[in-house]
């Protein structure tokens, strides 16, 4: 999610735009075992919120190894030591510098006694947030086209002051298949059969003129499905995105169902038969192999039972014939920050064990489930958690100082 925290280039041919590079559950130390430790692989997600108001400040945030905020993210990485991780709002830059920058000054470096960590693998590619779209997508009566301008974010392909704002990155220790990764973001939203496109509440018209669908992209940010070599020459797919927040938007509620629909696309492509409409950023249409194993992994942005999603949007998900939807990951520091901090975690039905996000309690919505690390059937679990620590756990304020959400993390055999 985007504002509520509580801590102060147009893409062409996405392939080569790409970037790939070789280069606790209960007390906070219990999750700290490394790799051979634990004998299985650590995916993880983490919204770290490692975004920045103008293009470039990342960059220039991150040279140095001080910045206060990337020193707790990098430490709660450290502490929880997946193999492969998915870093939502991490502002991407064509060149790479960025996690190029976090690796050499932050997770190399170990952070207030955790151990440093090394990723040798990482991939980044563009993003929708930011990208003028040339269009008036807000229905304000102006397409804002130039960074800056009133309304420029509303306006771009995916909410962002700027090309690449709140973009993703995947960090890995086991090599990452590249020539097998497919990218989907200009994937067209009307291209979804069935589309749950927006329409005016008062006349039943489309929200968005005909001129607005012709360019407007399913993905807010991007999906991708990163084929991860974790060993004996086995690839699982990591199938990453980050949907657009179901809120900030109007009575048509376009960002609802933005996000119901982004996270349906997972749903129908790794389900046999379902994703024959799909085509990725280079042509190739189709969505996963029958059979292939896959992690799911993201901000999804949406509980399955409480705050402003589409009730429908995750049950989909969890419900696909190829997903392991029973795989829900917990902790106790969710059930105490619920507890103490009441407000809108009052009303909510869902078990706050599971939530993994600590947003705005009045008026709300209430700390959420929103990010998810889900296996494919036949993918046997060893274990799971949230990386929340109860409030007394030294841990617990680093958590606090990283990001408004809590790492989440599936330990495969």
């Amino acid at each position: 999610m985007r504002p509520q925290r509580r801590f102060p280039g147009i893409p062409a041919t996405l392939a080569a735009a790409a970037l790939v590079t070789a280069s606790a559950w209960t007390p906070a130390a219990a999750a700290e075992a490394t790799g051979d430790e634990r004998a299985g692989t650590r995916f993880a997600t983490f919204n770290a919120s490692l975004h920045r108001s103008a293009e470039g400040e990342l960059v220039e945030d991150l040279k140095t190894p001080d910045d206060p905020q990337a020193r707790a993210a990098a430490e709660v990485i450290q502490r929880q030591r997946p193999d492969v991780l998915l870093v939502n709002e991490f502002d991407y830059d064509s060149e790479g510098r960025a996690v190029e920058l976090f690796q050499r000054n932050y997770l190399s470096a170990g952070q207030n006694g955790a151990d440093p960590i090394e990723y040798p693998y990482t991939y980044t590619a563009p993003s929708n947030t930011g990208v003028a779209s040339g269009t008036d997508l807000n229905n304000d009566g102006a397409a804002a086209t130039e960074p800056g301008e009133p309304g420029y974010a509303e306006d771009a392909l995916g909410f962002g002051e700027y090309p690449g704002q709140y973009g993703m990155a995947v960090l890995s220790k086991h090599p990452i298949d590249t020539s097998g990764a497919r990218t989907f973001q200009t994937f067209r939203w009307a291209d979804m059969p069935g589309a749950r496109l927006p329409t005016d509440p008062d006349t039943g018209e489309s929200f968005y003129s005909d001129e607005a669908l012709e360019v407007l992209r399913l993905s807010s940010k991007s999906h991708w499905d990163l084929p991860v070599r974790v060993g004996r020459g086995r690839a699982v797919h990591f199938l990453v995105s980050h949907p657009t927040p179901p809120s900030f938007d109007g009575p048509e509620k376009r960002n609802v169902a933005r996000n119901h629909d982004e996270i349906r696309f997972w749903a129908d492509y790794v389900t046999p038969g379902k994703a024959g409409y799909v085509y990725d950023d280079d042509g190739t249409r189709g969505g996963l192999p029958p059979g292939a194993p896959f992690v799911i992994a993201g901000d999804l942005n949406t509980d399955p039972e409480d705050g402003d999603g589409d009730p429908d949007a995750i049950p989909r998900l969890l419900n696909a014939p190829r997903v392991n939807g029973t795989v829900r990951p917990d902790s106790e520091g969710g059930t105490q920050a619920a507890q103490r901090q009441g407000g809108a975690n009052n009303d909510h039905t869902g078990d706050p064990a599971h939530d993994t996000a600590d947003f705005a309690d009045d008026p709300g919505p209430g700390n959420l489930r929103v990010d998810y690390v889900l296996p494919s059937r036949g993918l046997p679990p060893r274990d799971t958690g949230v990386f929340w620590p109860l409030a007394e756990d030294p841990a617990a304020e680093v958590v606090r100082a990283a990001s408004d959400h809590r790492l989440v993390w599936l330990d495969l055999r």
